[in-house]
């Protein structure tokens, strides 16, 4: 079987996956506590205004005729519009289109921990192991991951308060006041540093704002730092465990024995063997940063779609929350058919044979 048919046969295994994880999405939001109507006319109203709701949102429909629209609604992108959460009656795409790049910029930094820290952390406690510094690697590495996202959001968010007066926050150099500041720990980053113009499929830049993207970056600093601390340190364990895998290998002590430079075998072998598990553990944690970003964005008020999501499942607004959720699917299931893809370009020794 070539590698093209498997990623086809791949891509058509995700629709019944997809198709599976909207039915159960479907049963969980109408047939669960959430309640629309209380959340639009609030606990006291009267039974008729009750009622005239229920018909307007088609809710007094067969549970299955609003199962088939809910799915039709997906396969035609069809969204629907926001009944409680944001603005009433804004249709969910553009809710979509307007937050996710407040999202996307948070998950992008977020990843850069566990390539830039946690992965040669993991390297270097691998390649030292049992000495005083794989030690304290392991230790942190073990204590920063038992402490919640949420928990140590609010403890990063009480210190950095402290910094100097005015609840303002200084972590970047004097320099950096030339430019445009921001006061506030809490609150939505401001994109507008950057204009993008499409041209078919491929977006161009038309502007960029140095000292507006630095700001962007100083205030999400803190929440990408709390939001991927914790795949940093997962990605640093599985690092060591993949490099001492390596250095015990019979192949490192055959190419000791040809007279090979220790430094090239650490970079030519050691580190291209041990990458291959790191693989499929970071496309899944890309997945992950969307699940996490739900909780971060509320302790940083960072007004993304993981927020959206949150205020859409505390208010009922069914179209919002089924809608974000088929996105949070679509994209899980995207980077699962992207880690094979990538695993088998990495590691020539995985075949497609029956």
């Amino acid at each position: 079987m070539s590698r093209w048919r498997y990623f086809g046969l791949r891509l058509l295994l995700t629709i019944p996956i997809l198709f599976l994880a909207m039915t159960l999405v479907f049963m969980i939001t109408r047939m669960g506590p959430l309640d629309p109507v209380t959340a639009i006319l609030g606990p006291e109203a009267s039974g008729g205004a009750s009622e005239d709701i229920r018909q307007r949102l088609g809710l007094d429909l067969p549970l299955w005729r609003q199962y088939i629209d809910f799915m039709v609604g997906l396969l035609t992108f069809d969204l629907g519009q926001a009944w409680v959460a944001a603005q009433r009656g804004t249709p969910v795409t553009a809710l979509i289109a307007e937050r996710a790049p407040r999202t996307i910029w948070l998950g992008l930094w977020a990843i850069m921990l566990p390539i830039f820290i946690g992965v040669p952390l993991g390297f270097y406690a691998g390649l030292r192991s049992n000495t005083f510094g794989d030690w304290i690697a392991s230790f942190l590495g073990i204590v920063w991951q038992a402490m919640p996202n949420f928990w140590l959001g609010i403890m990063l968010l009480a210190v950095l308060r402290q910094t100097r007066p005015g609840n303002q926050f200084d972590f970047l150099p004097d320099w950096y006041e030339l430019g445009p500041t921001t006061e506030s720990l809490l609150g939505t980053p401001d994109l507008s540093f950057i204009a993008i113009d499409w041209f078919l499929l491929v977006p161009i830049p038309t502007m960029f704002d140095f000292f507006g993207f630095l700001t962007a970056l100083k205030q999400i600093t803190p929440a990408a730092l709390v939001l991927g601390s914790a795949l940093m340190v997962s990605e640093m364990r599985i690092g060591r465990t993949a490099v001492l895998e390596q250095v015990n290998a019979n192949y490192v002590e055959t190419a000791k024995a040809k007279g090979l430079k220790g430094r090239t075998i650490v970079w030519k072998h050691i580190f291209r063997n041990a990458s291959i598990p790191l693989v499929p553990v970071l496309m899944s944690e890309i997945s992950i940063l969307i699940g996490g970003s739900v909780i971060i964005e509320v302790v940083f008020g960072i007004n993304g779609i993981g927020q959206l999501f949150y205020q859409a499942v505390l208010q009922g607004d069914l179209p919002v929350a089924g809608s974000l959720a088929f996105v949070f699917a679509v994209i899980t299931l995207f980077f699962n058919v992207l880690q094979d893809l990538l695993y088998t370009l990495i590691d020539p020794r995985v075949g497609f044979e029956q």
